[in-house]
């Protein structure tokens, strides 16, 4: 299958997403959240997935009866392939298929190389990475098996592209994985008109980011802290994230895969 031409389109038809079916990992808060949000408000009916039930079913009411589409919620473990498979086959029988996935999930442990254990190693890359690879193979299938194009949307980082703050070690190198992933899935489910992105943000204040932050060694902390500042004169916010996954995943990218984009205020330029 080819990718349509959209040229004649306009720009509302191109944003829109009605009629289209999404997943979101780790979409109960933060960054996750704000995806759900705009994925919503631009008329995809929405699976928020998340290990905090409560806090998704609250975020799906919400956001269903701002924005009147379907947002239902299920408690998904991303490090977990059989509760990855169950999300995938609860969208596809509750929304009625699948054509957006975005990969939000992710761990965040500070320690340093010398104190990282085998086991904190294992964790970061199952949810990380592995997680990542084992949710865009189950949105991959369905949307094979039901005949219809896709994109799926994975998180990255600037962690990504470059080496960061001491201690994150397992969290760069998953990170660097996921880039490289998105290149080589981008070739394997081209055939398919199946799209796959990367977006990459830089540090946005979020619930997770500041319990985060609170939880290091004053020194750390502080290092971390004087690195909070962007060129354009602020820090990122979970909507400036959002609004780039809403560019991957509607018909304004039509014509892109493979690529990750940075959301950074020119952090790494």
């Amino acid at each position: 299958m080819a990718i349509a031409d959209v040229s004649q389109n306009s720009v509302a038809e191109l944003i829109s997403l009605a009629g289209r079916r999404a997943v979101v990992t780790g979409g109960a808060q933060g960054l996750g959240k704000a995806m759900v949000r705009r994925l919503a408000e631009a008329g995809a009916s929405v699976l928020i997935g998340d290990l905090n039930l409560d806090q998704a079913e609250a975020a799906a009411h919400e956001i269903s009866t701002r924005y009147g589409v379907d947002v239902i919620a299920t408690t998904l473990n991303v490090s977990d392939s059989g509760s990855i498979m169950a999300a995938a086959d609860l969208a596809v029988q509750n929304l009625g298929g699948l054509d957006i996935w975005v990969n939000n999930a992710g761990l965040y442990p500070n320690i340093p190389l010398l104190d990282m254990t085998d086991a904190v190693w294992n964790d970061v890359m199952e949810v990380n990475l592995r997680g990542v690879f084992v949710s865009c193979r189950e949105a991959a299938r369905r949307m094979i098996d039901a005949g219809t194009s896709g994109v799926i949307v994975n998180v990255v980082s600037t962690a990504g592209f470059k080496g960061v703050a001491p201690g994150v070690s397992a969290y760069v190198a998953s990170k660097h994985g996921v880039r490289g992933l998105n290149k080589q899935l981008a070739i394997e489910l081209a055939p398919h008109s199946i799209r796959v992105l990367g977006v990459a943000p830089t540090f946005c204040e979020t619930e997770g980011n500041t319990a985060a932050l609170a939880k290091l060694p004053d020194r750390v902390r502080a290092e971390i802290s004087a690195t909070l500042t962007s060129m354009l004169g602020r820090v990122g916010v979970p909507d400036d994230i959002a609004r780039a996954v809403l560019f991957c995943a509607s018909d304004m990218s039509l014509f892109m895969t493979g690529s990750t984009l940075l959301v950074d205020a020119g952090e790494t330029a």
